[in-house]
């Protein structure tokens, strides 16, 4: 597993760069046209000193400059949900890069934390159910949590039980902690390319891995009028939205190019590790 090829523009030169958009994703960069931000040395120089939660909110704010979250409602929830909880200790929590987690794993970079919540934003509403596939570190579980609130349901599903362990501990400690105290958030070891039936129908699905096509389970999990985000291919990845519409019947299209880790089995994925 490998890192985005980010080098951080000059202070002068702060404007929209192509990065790589790589995931938990990631092995390898598919380049996308979303703004530079959240670099490591802008934030050292610019944002030095200051709570977490201080640095979590001018994360936020900077994908708010650059154009990459415009809804009000995912800021609240970025805002509320401090990555840095969610991140191995001493990793630069607000970078705008994944971060390796363990296990052959990462958790996403910010950018396509806000890209897949702003994609998933009408369908997180208040009562609402979400799934989220490899759950990882907990933070977009938690996000979705925060968004469909206790009268809803977020469910987690990560194949690696040591994650799911931390995940839980992760959430624990932030503003997500009441709802998995309630019983509204949980997380499970299981193999995500099955979904999690027992709470099923979703009316969000995110899936945080590559699949070489879209499992037929997720597909049937989805609600009539629900919207599914996966990332779909081998060496050539996009992002696609999958909506299925009132009727029963499915919509796709892609939304960009990406590289993310392939969805696979928990032996397949911890070989060599």
């Amino acid at each position: 597993m490998s890192s985005d090829n980010l080098a951080c523009p000059s202070t002068s030169d702060l404007r929209t760069q192509p990065v790589a958009a790589l995931d938990k994703e990631g092995i390898g960069p598919a380049m996308t046209s979303i703004p530079m931000i959240a670099c490591s040395t802008s934030l050292s120089e610019h944002h030095s000193g200051g709570s977490g939660t201080n640095k979590n909110k001018q994360m936020v704010e900077q994908l708010q400059r650059y154009g990459v979250i415009s809804s009000k409602k995912v800021v609240e929830v970025m805002e509320t949900i401090d990555r840095a909880l969610f991140v191995p200790d001493g990793t630069p929590a607000y970078v705008d890069s994944p971060m390796a987690i363990g296990y052959n794993a990462t958790i996403s970079a910010p950018h396509m934390h806000a890209t897949c919540l702003q994609l998933l934003e009408e369908n997180l509403q208040p009562g609402m159910h979400a799934l989220d596939i490899g759950s990882g570190t907990g933070y977009l579980t938690a996000c979705f949590a925060t968004m469909v609130g206790p009268q809803g349901r977020a469910i987690g599903v990560e194949h690696i039980p040591e994650l799911v362990a931390s995940s839980i501990k992760n959430i624990e400690k932030s503003a997500a902690a009441s709802p998995l105290k309630g019983g509204s958030l949980s997380v499970h070891a299981g193999d995500g390319r099955e979904g999690w039936p027992e709470h099923a129908p979703y009316d969000a699905i995110h899936v945080g891995a590559a699949a070489p096509e879209i499992p037929q389970p997720l597909i049937d999990q989805l609600k009539p009028g629900g919207r599914m985000v996966i990332p779909v291919g081998k060496i050539f990845q996009d992002l696609q939205v999958v909506d299925k519409n009132l009727d029963g019947s499915v919509s796709i299209r892609s939304e960009t190019a990406v590289r993310y880790v392939p969805l696979t089995s928990r032996d397949a994925q911890l070989k060599g590790y």
